[in-house]
């Protein structure tokens, strides 16, 4: 089967292909030698806007406060959101043994592009093949030193770099976010279906934006209607590990560099479930 038309689901395909010979080990790129990293989760979804870059430096901050070593690699090349959420404007430096993350106050390690870039708000207008191979970089040429628990913060959808990211790089779980509205289903389906496909644990469910709470009664106010997030989990045989409302202090301080600041109880138990990985490991 062509490369164009291969779906990478060899369970459907009857063709006799050398990569179906292929143990999906095979496929998966070796980090920096000088990387030591314990596990590595994927905060993904099937659509853009949703807040994968929140879920991540909310995760990534609450197993810090922990006690544990946590990194964000940005695989969002052409949308990159975690450098300003932590008040990060400095550069990825490098030298013969590879490149090193730029720390947030906390302490998490973190690459971006926007921490390679001249000019932070130039637009990435790189083709498909060339977003990927960044990512695959991140990974081979960043020397993740002593990290705990690596987040991925993936781009939208289900194409190149989702794809990449789940070949190159063993990723023990992924964490899918998603929002209220009629159409979760279908970007569920969608982000559950690639995870399946290429063989890869979904830890459970983060709805962001779920509700509004009345500062004069305290009442949730669901402004995008009713959420289906406990149908949908039920669907797909997955765990709702929280509801993140809308909230104007966060974007708040998000918006001026201080994510690490953001008390995050409404994933408590997707904090849990991301530290129970090294029961497991």
């Amino acid at each position: 089967m062509s490369e164009e038309t291969c779906t990478h689901d060899c369970s459907s395909c009857g063709k006799n292909c050398p990569s179906r010979k292929r143990n999906p080990a095979d496929f998966l790129e070796k980090p920096n030698k000088l990387s030591k990293i314990g596990h590595v989760i994927g905060i993904v979804s099937g659509k853009g806007g949703v807040g994968k870059s929140l879920v991540t430096s909310m995760l990534a901050a609450a197993m810090s406060r922990r006690g544990f070593h946590a990194g964000i690699l940005d695989a969002d090349i052409t949308g990159p959101s975690i450098p300003k959420m932590f008040g990060l404007h400095g550069k990825v430096m490098g030298n013969e043994n590879g490149m090193y993350p730029v720390a947030t106050k906390g302490g998490i390690d973190v690459v971006s592009v926007n921490l390679l870039l001249n000019d932070e708000n130039a637009p990435v207008v790189w083709r498909g093949p060339i977003i990927a191979n960044i990512v695959k970089q991140f990974w081979t040429d960043v020397v993740w030193k002593d990290v705990d628990y690596l987040f991925v913060d993936m781009p939208p959808g289900t194409g190149d770099v989702p794809l990449t990211v789940f070949q190159s790089i063993p990723v023990d779980g992924i964490v899918i976010v998603t929002s209220p509205q009629e159409l979760v289903s279908m970007i569920v389906a969608k982000a559950v279906n690639m995870a399946k496909m290429m063989n890869i644990p979904i830890i459970g469910l983060i709805e962001n934006m779920s509700y509004v709470k009345c500062p004069d009664c305290g009442k949730e106010i669901n402004v995008f209607g009713k959420s289906h997030l406990n149908e949908t989990a039920q669907k797909f045989g997955l765990k709702v590990l929280g509801r993140i409302p809308i909230d104007p202090e966060i974007a708040k301080k998000c918006d001026n560099g201080q994510a690490e600041d953001v008390a995050a109880p409404w994933i408590d138990a997707a904090v849990e479930a991301v530290a129970s990985l090294r029961e497991k490991k």
